[in-house]
């Protein structure tokens, strides 16, 4: 199976964890809460039945007794008297229909037969089957017909108050799902708040490792691993800086034995080397202090003010800079590392698109966005994000001077990142390039 297969979620699941955390825990709470009200609904109704089955042999057998006791002419008064919710005594033979269906039915029979005795006769016979309704025949003992009506009735009548108590116990399982739910999700929120939070030199806010053990244990182990990646980078970066350094020792040395060297095709080429060496080395100790701009302290600058600045120097040389879009106001920034992200991609615009357009604006969340765009040849939609990469040139020759060392925009985007903001390259319509910053 694919890794694109095992990261894609379920179409039926939604895609918070937190979600569906909740949405299982309150299923199996609902589940286990429903076959608890069907066996106790199912153990009522049965208990119902019992009582009923018991209640209505006794209770028929004694009215058929004082039935039969009582003169014929006073039987008629007496029905009312004992009728009930669910049978009532009719006098006469009732009427005729087919044998018992029900396994209820037969039962109820079978109970009242044995009850009253072989000497009233007693019969049988469905009447209805939707309602339920069958009549059972007795002979008194002097010969006259009694009936029998019974209407079983259905299932047992639930208390008003119980539907009250089933609400309330839906609420309460709705709050402590959702409370068990946010305290199993909050430190997983927290720690991808802190992994986001992580400059490019690994350094960022720790997080706090209170609370259970499970906890605990992941918050020790992302800080732990916060501080060796840190440490790492440090070592990296302070390496590929000394090298940088030292080795422009050596290029001067050699830059001074060439220039006394005779006017010639070798000695050009020779000094071409050299500057090409000196040229990456510059830049490789730039991207190694790059990763510290977020130690710079911020400052408060007029946005206007500074952009005017940075385009006025670039035109004073004769560049083709121009501010085509500016905001008024102030804002907290790093401004030294924001001038330099912003002089590579000047830089860059002019290299290859011949001018470079400035702008800054803010988003509808109040972010600070700049703009630096120029009309190149733009770049391939499937390389916007390598190019971003340290030493990668879309060039495809090793010729630095058409080329560059490929640390240019890799130097910008880990400053930017540095100051907490974000750098998004896409290609404009009608051709070019444009390279916005976003600041918070």
């Amino acid at each position: 199976m694919s890794r694109t297969a095992l990261l894609k979620p379920g179409r039926w699941l939604p895609r918070s964890m937190a979600t569906r955390i909740y949405l299982i825990i309150f299923a199996g709470l609902m589940l286990a809460q429903g076959l608890s009200f069907a066996v106790m609904f199912h153990e009522r109704y049965e208990s119902a039945t019992t009582v009923m089955l018991n209640t209505v042999e006794h209770e028929v057998a004694t009215s058929v007794a004082v039935l039969d006791r009582l003169p014929a002419a006073e039987r008629a008064d007496w029905l009312g008297r004992l009728q009930r919710d669910n049978y009532r005594f009719l006098l006469g033979h009732g009427q005729r229909g087919t044998p018992l269906i029900s396994g209820r039915s037969r039962e109820v029979a079978r109970r009242i037969e044995n009850e009253v005795g072989p000497d009233y006769q007693v019969q049988a016979d469905t009447i209805s089957m939707h309602p339920e309704l069958y009549q059972l025949h007795f002979r008194l003992h002097d010969g006259a017909p009694l009936t029998l009506e019974i209407t079983p009735r259905g299932v047992p009548p639930i208390a008003q108050w119980l539907p009250v108590v089933l609400a309330l116990q839906l609420a309460l399982l709705l709050v402590c799902t959702w409370l068990a739910v946010r305290l199993a999700a909050r430190p997983l929120a927290q720690l991808a708040q802190a992994a986001e939070a992580m400059l490019p030199t690994a350094e960022g806010p720790r997080m706090n490792e209170a609370g259970p053990t499970e906890v605990a244990q992941a918050a020790i182990a992302f800080n732990t691993m916060q501080e060796r990646i840190a440490r790492h980078l440090k070592e990296r970066l302070h390496i590929l800086a000394s090298i940088s350094h030292d080795l422009q020792t050596p290029i001067t040395r050699m830059r001074l034995r060439a220039e006394s060297l005779e006017e010639g095709e070798e000695r050009q080429k020779i000094l071409g080397d050299l500057h090409e060496m000196e040229h990456l080395v510059r830049e490789g100790v730039a991207y190694a202090r790059s990763a510290h701009g977020g130690a710079e302290a911020p400052v408060r600058m007029d946005v206007k003010a500074f952009l005017e600045s940075l385009v006025f120097d670039y035109q004073d040389i004769g560049k083709p800079v121009t501010l085509t879009q500016s905001v008024s106001g102030a804002s907290m920034v790093r401004q030294q590392a924001l001038r330099r992200v912003l002089g590579n991609l000047i830089d860059n615009a002019i290299k290859y698109g011949g001018a470079a357009e400035v702008s800054a604006w803010r988003n509808d969340e109040g972010a600070l966005c700049m703009a630096v765009c120029d009309r190149g040849p733009g770049i391939p939609e499937d390389q916007l994000e390598q190019v971003l990469q340290p030493f990668y040139r879309l060039e495809g020759s090793r010729n630095r001077g058409t080329g560059g060392a490929g640390l240019g925009l890799a130097i910008a985007m880990q400053l930017t990142r540095a100051i907490g903001g974000g750098l998004e390259l896409s290609n404009r319509p009608g051709g070019g390039l444009a390279a916005m910053i976003t600041l918070p």
